[in-house]
């Protein structure tokens, strides 16, 4: 299992994506964005997961982030 980060450009978006992992028995958790990571509403989702079920996640997704050691690696960007 790895751990990532979704970023959003709304606080609306990170509920919406928050609620689709827990109801698709994903591990998550609502969080801060960090400050290595820019994001538009200061709200991520934090997850574990064999994938970065993108298709889980809100049509405002900003980014994914693969976590490693408090490294981030960015998967996914949607301008």
């Amino acid at each position: 299992m790895s751990q990532y980060l979704a970023a959003f450009h709304t606080h609306l978006s990170a509920l919406r994506s928050h609620r689709a992992l827990q109801q698709a028995n994903v591990a998550a958790r609502l969080a801060p964005v960090p400050r290595e990571i820019s994001s538009s509403c200061g709200t991520c989702v934090r997850y574990e997961s064999d994938s970065p079920c993108e298709s889980l996640l809100d049509a405002d997704l900003e980014a994914v982030f693969l976590v490693s050691d408090r490294q981030y690696r960015q998967l996914i960007v949607r301008e």
